[in-house]
């Protein structure tokens, strides 16, 4: 399953991965299509088989903090948006923990991991805890139950900070365990926000958001409670793509290991939509940071499969994805000069003949322009071929080199306005693009 992972419609951010059984679950917030805020009163569930992580089933709605059609309320003391859960299993029960913007917090249990949660409390707070464990500053909860039963809670936004839960209740702050400052705020590690811890053998890693928001970094740690040392950047959802604020983590499945992140869409920060990548833990701990791609689960795409717009990973010079509706997405405000990039497409081998086809479908704006298409590099990569953009709504075929092996492919964009005239041509969009395929 390509990036992003989920249906079009779903807008699942700040994922976290979990194993349970023979099924991975992604938590996350719910973000809505044109909205003006992070987040809605909802938390969805997805999950996929490990053997089958391409064909992704919701279970629905887990937990409220305002009545729907369909579901009350799980929270009599706040109707505010929901943000960034996690969930963790501890003796077959699966403990849900959610920050609530401007409230307090709370933890919910379900005997199922897809839930629906019920509420157990808001976190309980030893009288001498600091102020910031108690109201509306339980920010992006992210739990370790380790291996000796001892239950660790790390959260913070600006500033980071710890505590340990009672693993008899799951949601009470023991005395004296709050330890702030966890990461520190100062470079290199740059804390920001989005804790999410793990344990892989004998080393704790904790994955956040430093201060370059569009970032996931990682610190790595001997103790559940540090000190930690700043490990690097696992992904990063800005370079070569309209960035912002990121936040998931890392997740072993049938021996690969990835990293869960998302990536804005609509020409906002708000509609964020779950990506994942393939990364590797080298024998030192560290693990080297990964590019964005447009595989998600897989090893490649195929050319000679329409490549839908949305499974872009490189928008360069504006232009950006958004939805028409639930059903189609395009790449708008493609003017000259725009770059849009897919990451990796595996043509083949032992083709005989020189040349191929490329038909790409394009909704024409007016405006005169061509579409380069490039292997490689958007800069100095090879150009197996040209299309005319003309005015109108249009399906354009065109001759193209034939090419074998795995490559990027960019389509690269121009128009054809100049002398004294194409001035006031500039920055005018040439089309819009719903995607392409490549056909022998």
């Amino acid at each position: 399953m390509p990036n992003p992972y989920l249906p079009n419609w779903e807008y699942i951010p700040d994922g976290e991965p979990r194993v349970f059984g023979n099924r991975v679950y992604v938590y996350g917030s719910h973000d809505l299509a044109g909205s003006d805020r992070f987040c809605d009163y909802t938390l969805k569930v997805w999950s996929a088989d490990i053997h089958d992580l391409n064909n992704w089933i919701c279970h629905g709605d887990s937990f409220h903090t305002r009545m729907d059609r369909d579901h009350e309320s799980d929270t009599s003391w706040t109707d505010r948006e929901l943000y960034a859960p996690d969930v963790v299993e501890r003796d077959g029960q699966y403990y849900l923990y959610a920050y609530i913007v401007g409230s307090k917090g709370c933890v919910a249990v379900s005997d199922r991991p897809e839930g629906p949660f019920k509420l157990l409390s808001t976190y309980r707070v030893p009288d001498n805890s600091a102020q910031i464990l108690e109201e509306g500053h339980f920010i992006d909860p992210g739990v370790l139950v380790d291996d000796d039963g001892r239950v660790y809670l790390y959260c913070g936004y600006l500033s980071s900070y710890m505590a340990e839960i009672n693993p008899d209740n799951m949601l009470e702050i023991l005395p004296d365990s709050f330890q702030p400052d966890i990461l520190p705020v100062d470079e290199p590690f740059g804390f920001f926000e989005a804790c999410s811890p793990r344990k892989v053998g004998d080393t704790y890693y904790l994955i956040y958001s430093p201060k370059m928001g569009s970032r996931l970094d990682y610190a790595t740690s001997q103790s559940p409670v540090g000190p930690f040392q700043y490990g690097g950047t696992i992904v990063d959802n800005g370079v070569d793509y309209p960035g912002g604020n990121n936040h998931g983590s890392i997740c072993q499945i049938k021996g690969q290991w990835y990293i869960f992140y998302h990536r804005m869409t609509n020409n906002t920060v708000m509609s964020r939509r779950a990506c994942v990548e393939r990364i590797s833990i080298l024998p030192d701990g560290s693990i080297p940071q990964v590019e964005m791609t447009s595989l998600g689960f897989d090893q490649s795409l195929s050319p000679y499969r329409f490549i839908p717009a949305d499974l872009a990973c490189v928008l360069k010079g504006g232009c950006y994805i958004t939805e028409r509706n639930v059903i189609d997405r395009a790449v708008v405000h493609i003017t000259s000069g725009c770059v849009i990039g897919f990451k990796y497409l595996d043509f083949g081998e032992d083709y005989s003949s020189k040349t191929m086809e490329f038909t790409v479908k394009v909704r024409g704006c007016g405006n005169k322009g061509k579409m380069n298409i490039v292997l490689d590099h958007s800069e100095n990569g090879e150009v197996i071929g040209t299309c005319d953009i003309g005015a109108d709504h249009e399906v354009i075929h065109t001759a193209v080199k034939a090419v074998t092996g795995r490559h990027a492919v960019f389509l690269v964009f121009e128009d054809e306005y100049s002398g004294y005239f194409g001035q006031f041509f500039e920055g005018r969009p040439l089309c819009e693009l719903d995607g392409f395929v490549f056909h022998k």
